[in-house]
């Protein structure tokens, strides 16, 4: 049955195509942005900041809020205060760096890696705000903490929220450029170093259609209402096994070399996740890791020789 889903941040990498599955899908659709945007038709355009949101500026009260961009403890707060007990209920993007693991990783170990896949109850994150003066030109970038957003949406029980801890996303337009920067390194005259840890280190993925497909049927079915739940592709790729398949996809020779590890990541920390509750719920992926590195590096060809 379609819902009234008010869309917070649903023009970006992930956003815009979460939001144009559920236009498809006959939802009354309202989305609120900042910048201009094409939006699905049918969709309901809300220009204003997050921060200038209420109940009173949106189109309708809310059978489900989708809050894409939560980045930092006010954003959800601030959603909270201002739809509880007002919409039916909320879903909201997190990401597997709330994981123990990601503090290692980083470079801030509080404790001995924890076993992978983490599970959705493994250790959480103790150190707070990771990104804290590293100078990031982002404005939230200081106060980003998906720890504290996931406490602020758990704090409410009259908005019950569904929790999605996304893994690392590709795609076409990926702007973090996840697949072309390898794709540059297996271009480039002789072989993709890696550390001889590095080369070992898993990381979850998952492709972006199969990510926005996941969400779109969590905003449109409420069995997972209160739950946390980590996206991504069954199993997770090492390093090396990920420079291979991103070589098989551009039909090109995966040339490795290992050496020692460098910089300021400890590759020990993997941060493979645990989807079998989600695959259990029908969120499995639809188009899959292969077939969506072969269109992304189709993509990025045909962008370069455009």
């Amino acid at each position: 049955m379609p819902e009234r889903v008010l869309v917070i941040g649903g023009t970006g990498f992930v956003g815009s195509r979460v939001v144009r599955r559920l236009a498809g899908a006959g939802h009354d659709l309202a989305v609120v942005h900042r910048s201009p945007a094409v939006l699905p038709a049918g969709a309901r355009s809300v220009r204003l900041d997050r921060t200038d949101l209420t109940a009173e500026s949106a189109p309708f009260e809310p059978d489900v809020i989708l809050d894409v961009v939560p980045y930092v403890e006010a954003d959800a707060r601030r959603v909270v205060e201002a739809f509880r007990g007002r919409a039916g209920r909320a879903v909201a993007l997190s990401s597997g760096d709330v994981y123990r693991n990601y503090d290692g990783f980083r470079g801030r170990p509080t404790a001995p890696p924890d076993p992978v896949p983490l599970a959705e109850d493994a250790p959480l994150r103790e150190a707070r705000f990771p990104y804290r003066g590293l100078g990031l030109e982002a404005p939230w970038a200081d106060d980003y903490d998906k720890v504290l957003v996931e406490d602020a949406y758990r704090s409410a029980s009259d908005l019950p929220t569904t929790l999605l801890r996304l893994p690392a996303v590709f795609g076409e337009g990926d702007p973090q450029r996840r697949v072309a920067s390898v794709l540059e390194g297996l271009e480039a005259d002789g072989p993709v170093r890696l550390g001889g840890t590095q080369a070992g280190w898993r990381w979850s993925r998952a492709y972006v259609e199969d990510v926005a497909a996941a969400v779109a049927l969590v905003v449109a079915d409420d069995r997972a209402v209160g739950e946390t739940l980590n996206l991504g592709d069954r199993g997770a790729l090492t390093e090396a096994e990920w420079t291979r398949a991103v070589a098989e996809a551009a039909g090109l020779e995966a040339r490795i070399m290992i050496g020692a590890d460098e910089g300021p990541f400890d590759f020990r920390y993997d941060l493979a996740l645990d989807t079998s509750r989600a695959r259990g719920l029908g969120l499995g992926a639809q188009v899959g890791l292969r077939e969506g590195l072969a269109r992304t590096v189709a993509a990025i060809r045909g962008a370069a020789g455009a």
